[in-house]
């Protein structure tokens, strides 16, 4: 009998000793780890570039509104740049809603033509400023790619014009036209992404490419000769303003609750 308690007690002293054995070679496992959720809720600004081109509907007409022509389609374009600054709203997981106002600032120009008076006038015609208040919506391709459309009011400045003889390019001025601002309506598109999808860390900071066509209103701007009396012919004026921007953008509360993966 002492023979086999000795024996059941060393085989349960080897058996325990190989357990812990098996216990401390055990491959260590790393705890989960914590990442920002992305969160698109809250205020954000923007700056920068692109170009545009602006087309218009003109006829000529006496000032009495008597039309001398049909319409034709003038033309301008260039490069501008652009600031602004909005508010967004990330709902039902992956979308998002937002308002927003920006401002345009440079010059795409093109030309206003009267081809009533003698061999024609043609002059210079700038659209140097324009805004926009507007709402935008969109769904999250991605947790930090926004694919949106948007749209709302939009407000411009054009500059006057000096209009000189198509014979004579640079000639004399033979009739001017005024500065005038214009109101409308735009609608656009875009796709907004963290700068992490090129491989660069910068949290907050995100870059947005966009589309935007506006549509103002028709205006009859009177000509008068360079001492400012009425010549007895207006060119009217409706303009189409087409325009791709990319800027810089960021987001002031970027990041969000932690969540595990």
């Amino acid at each position: 009998m002492k023979k086999l308690v000795l024996t059941l007690t060393a085989l349960a002293a080897f058996t325990g000793s190989a357990s812990a054995a098996d216990l401390a070679a055990r491959p260590y496992t790393k705890a989960p780890m914590m990442a920002a959720a992305p969160n698109w809720t809250g205020f954000y600004i923007f700056g920068g570039a692109g170009g545009g081109l602006w087309d218009a509907d003109s006829n000529v007409q006496t000032n009495a509104g008597v039309a001398l022509t049909r319409d034709q389609r003038l033309g301008g374009d260039g490069w501008f740049g652009t600031v602004g600054a909005g508010y967004d709203w990330q709902f039902n997981g992956s979308w998002v809603a937002g308002i927003f106002a920006d401002g345009q600032f440079g010059s795409l120009r093109g030309s206003l033509t009267d081809t009533t008076v003698g061999v024609g006038i043609e002059g210079r015609e700038k659209l140097r400023t324009s805004w926009a208040a507007g709402v935008r919506l969109g769904y999250l391709v991605a947790p930090n790619v926004y694919s949106y459309v948007n749209g709302g009011y939009s407000g411009s400045e054009w500059s006057g014009s000096n209009l000189s003889t198509l014979a004579a390019a640079g000639g004399p001025v033979v009739a001017t036209t005024p500065s005038f601002h214009r109101d409308g309506w735009f609608i656009g598109g875009g796709v907004e992404n963290s700068l992490n999808i090129f491989g660069i860390a910068a949290p907050g900071w995100f870059m947005k490419t966009e589309y935007r066509a506006a549509y103002y209103d028709r205006i009859t701007l009177a000509e008068s000769t360079p001492a400012g009396v009425l010549n007895g012919f207006a060119v009217t004026f409706k303009p189409i303003v087409q325009t791709v921007s990319t800027s810089l953008v960021y987001r002031f509360n970027w990041g969000g609750p932690a969540v595990r993966y």
